[in-house]
C-alpha cells in the first residue's frame, strides 16, 4: 500500500513547478542571457545577445524582422528593387529622433556607411561587400547601389548590426529608459498608431540581462515571461529543471557549428589528419547529449536551403555507424603518425555545461584513436576553435567566406580566388557555381570540421503569443501578447 501511494504521488509532485508559477500580471518581462543590455554602436564590434536584442528593438534599420523572421518595414515604409537587381530604393517613413528632430535620409545613409567603413568592426561588414554606395536621393529617399545582385540584402539590413543609432538615440520601434521601479531593468515603450476614431495605444516591455541560471530560475518561478539568447553552452541549465510544459522553444537556426583549425605548420596542419578527426566524431552522440530535437549531424560547410544552391552531398562515411568507422580509422591513425606520439589537441570553447558535454564527447571520440583532448586557455594556446554562429542571411557566401585567407589561419588561396570571382560576377548561376566550388575546396581541405547547425533556444510562457522560431534566431519584442496573423 505504501508503494502504491508513493507511485500515485509522483505525477502530483511533477505538477508542482507549474502550479506554483505566478499568474502573468503587469508589464511583460524579458531576459536576454548575458550581461546588462546596453546601446552599442554596431560598428564597434560583435554584439552580445542582450545588446543585440536592445538594438534591434530600439535602433531598427531600414527594415526589420517580424516574429517569424519575415522582412517588414522599419525606418523604410516601402522599397523597390531595380530590374537588374543592383539598386534598392527605400522611402523612409516620417519619423523623429527622441529629441524631436526629424530623421533624414542623409543622416541614415551616413550611419549605414559608417557601419561598412574600413574602420568598422561589424561582424557582417564583409558579408555586405557587394554594396557599392549608399546615397540620400531626397530628404526621405535612400538608394543602396550594388556591384552585383544580392537577393539576401534585405535580411542583412534587418540584422541588429545594421541598426540606425546616433549616440544614445535609437530610431525605434521602442524607446528605452531605466525603469524607476525595477533597478537593472529597461522599460521599452512604443506608441502604436490608431485610426482617427481610436486612441493611440502604448506597448511596454521590461528588458534585462542576466546569467542563464538566473534567467531559468526567474522563468520557472513566474517572475519573467520570456527568456532569449540560449545557446548550446548553457542549454543543460534549462534541461536540468522541470520547465512548464511547451515552454522550451528551439530556433531552426541556420549557420555554422563546428571546429576551425588555428595553427598553420602545426601537427594538425594536414588535411588527412583533420579528415581522420572529422570522421572520428560521433555527431549523433553530441546531439543526443545536448537533447535537441530534430538537430541533424552535418559534415559539409554548406547546408540545405541556401540561395540557389542544391542541398550539399554529405560524405559517404557520415551514414556509417561510428563503431564501424573507428575500426577502419585505427590503422589510418597508425599510418599517419607511425611510431610518433600523437599530439595533444587543445580546443577553445565557451564556458558552460553544454560546452563541457561537447568537450567530453570529443575527448572520447578522439581518445579512441590515441589523442588526448583538453580545453585551451586562449586562442594562442588552441589547435581548434569552436565556431557557433547563426547566418545573417541565406547566402552561401557567408559560410565560405568565414574561411578565406585573412579570416582563417589555415586557408586555401584557390578557394579565395573562387570567392572573389563569385563576389564580382553579375550572373547568378555563375555565382552559385563558384561558391559551390569554393565550398568543395574547404570541405576537401578540411578547413572546417562541421558538427551540426547552431543551437538557439528560448523559454516562452503561455502569456507570450507573438513568438515564432526562425532561421535567424532573432526575436522582436513587438506584439508579444498578440497571436501572429497566420496563427502560428
Amino acid at each position: 500500500m505504501r508503494r502504491l501511494l508513493a507511485l500515485l504521488l509522483i505525477p502530483a509532485l511533477a505538477l508542482i513547478p507549474s502550479a506554483c508559477r505566478k499568474e502573468p500580471e503587469g508589464t511583460v518581462k524579458v531576459i536576454a542571457i548575458g550581461g546588462e543590455p546596453k546601446m552599442r554602436d554596431p560598428a564597434s564590434g560583435p554584439l552580445a545577445t542582450p545588446d543585440a536584442v536592445l538594438l534591434m528593438n530600439v535602433g531598427q534599420g531600414l527594415v526589420r524582422f517580424d516574429a517569424s523572421g519575415n522582412i517588414v518595414g522599419g525606418l523604410a515604409e516601402r522599397w523597390n528593387l531595380s530590374d537588374d537587381g543592383v539598386s534598392y530604393i527605400f522611402r523612409l517613413a516620417s519619423a523623429e529622433w527622441p529629441d524631436g528632430k526629424k530623421i533624414t535620409a542623409e543622416q541614415v545613409a551616413k550611419i549605414l556607411q559608417r557601419n561598412l567603413a574600413p574602420r568598422s568592426r561589424s561582424p557582417i561588414k564583409d558579408t555586405l561587400g557587394a554594396i557599392d554606395d549608399i546615397v540620400a536621393m531626397t530628404d526621405r529617399v535612400i538608394e543602396i547601389r550594388l556591384t552585383a545582385p544580392r537577393p539576401s540584402l534585405l535580411a542583412l539590413l534587418a540584422q541588429p548590426e545594421m541598426g540606425v543609432v546616433r549616440g544614445r538615440y535609437g530610431t525605434g520601434p521602442f524607446s528605452a529608459a531605466p525603469d524607476a521601479k525595477e533597478p537593472g531593468w529597461l522599460r521599452l515603450t512604443r506608441k502604436i498608431a490608431a485610426s482617427d476614431d481610436e486612441e493611440t495605444q502604448k506597448e511596454e516591455v521590461l528588458l534585462t540581462g542576466t546569467s542563464a541560471a538566473d534567467a531559468v530560475k526567474s522563468f520557472v518561478s513566474g517572475r519573467v515571461d520570456l527568456v532569449l539568447g540560449g545557446t548550446f553552452a548553457d542549454l543543460p541549465v534549462a534541461e536540468r529543471v522541470q520547465l512548464p510544459r511547451n515552454s522550451m522553444h528551439f530556433d531552426s537556426a541556420s549557420g555554422l557549428f563546428g571546429l576551425m583549425p588555428l595553427k598553420p605548420n602545426g601537427a594538425l596542419d594536414n588535411a588527412e589528419v583533420r579528415r581522420l578527426l572529422s570522421q572520428a566524431i560521433d555527431r549523433a552522440g553530441i546531439i543526443s547529449s545536448l537533447g535537441v530535437p530534430g538537430l541533424a549531424p552535418r559534415a559539409t560547410v554548406l547546408e540545405a536551403g541556401l540561395d540557389g544552391m542544391a542541398p550539399p552531398t554529405p560524405p559517404a562515411w557520415l551514414g556509417t555507424p561510428i563503431d564501424q568507422r573507428r575500426t577502419a580509422m585505427t590503422p589510418e591513425a597508425a599510418r599517419l603518425f607511425g611510431k610518433m606520439p600523437k599530439p595533444e589537441i587543445r580546443i577553445l570553447l565557451p564556458q558552460g555545461p553544454g560546452a563541457d558535454l561537447v568537450l567530453r564527447q570529443l575527448a572520447t571520440d578522439w581518445g579512441a584513436l590515441g589523442f588526448a583532448v583538453t580545453r585551451a586557455s586562449g586562442e594562442d594556446d588552441a589547435d581548434f576553435r569552436l565556431i557557433d554562429e547563426v547566418a545573417p542571411s541565406s547566402s552561401a557566401a557567408w559560410f565560405v567566406r568565414h574561411f578565406r585567407c585573412g579570416a582563417a589561419p589555415i586557408c586555401d588561396p584557390d578557394a579565395d580566388q573562387l570567392m572573389e570571382a563569385a563576389r564580382q560576377t553579375l550572373i547568378p548561376q555563375q555565382r552559385v557555381a563558384l561558391l559551390q566550388q569554393a565550398a568543395a575546396k574547404i570541405d576537401d581541405g578540411e578547413l572546417f570540421i562541421p558538427i551540426a547547425a547552431p543551437i538557439r533556444w528560448s523559454l516562452v510562457s503561455g502569456r507570450i503569443q507573438g513568438f515564432n522560431g526562425n532561421r535567424y534566431a532573432v526575436h522582436t519584442l513587438t506584439d508579444l501578447e498578440q497571436r501572429p496573423a497566420n496563427g502560428d
